[in-house]
């Protein structure tokens, strides 16, 4: 018994003391650039700065520390997707789907999120002066009402009911 727990312990202190995620796969790069469809991919510290990812599908993909300054993920499917660090400044989310993810220490400073669906995502720590949000479906998320704009500018019919 004291040996299985000794190697328990031992295999769980080689996984926490093991190095960051290496950078991106430089094939799951080009798949994401031929096909749209990168579900999963390893694209950690990757520089996707200023492209047209219009639709598509980032399915747990891990972007953390991505550098996306500029990109267009215009109805971009992020669900599950690691944003942790990503730069996101500029960027177009216009009709995105962001479901359980994370945007925590994220910088998504005028970026475009209108009508973006944001539900469930950690956005801790997450930078978002001058973004834009529009009638974005906002979900069980830390933005709160005053971040992008005035109340006017959410979707009042996805903003929490006030008690009496």
């Amino acid at each position: 018994m004291k040996f299985r727990i000794l190697a328990v312990v031992t295999a769980l202190s080689a996984i926490a003391l093991a190095g960051p995620s290496q950078a991106e796969d430089p094939q799951q790069v080009q798949q994401l650039l031929n096909t749209g469809e990168c579900a999963g991919c390893n694209l950690y510290e990757a520089n996707l700065a200023g492209l047209d990812l219009s639709n598509a599908h980032l399915i747990g993909a891990d972007l953390r520390k991505a550098d996306l300054r500029g990109t267009d993920l215009t109805e971009a499917n992020l669900e599950g997707a690691d944003l942790e660090g990503a730069n996101l400044e500029g960027a177009n989310l216009t009709q995105a789907l962001v479901t359980n993810a994370s945007l925590n220490s994220a910088t998504l400073d005028g970026a475009d999120m209108t009508a973006a669906k944001l539900y469930d995502v950690d956005v801790f720590g997450a930078s978002l002066d001058g973004a834009v949000i529009v009638d974005a479906e906002i979900f069980g998320t830390g933005i709160g009402v005053g971040i992008g704009g005035s109340i006017e500018q959410i979707n009042p019919e996805f903003l929490p009911e006030e008690s009496p």
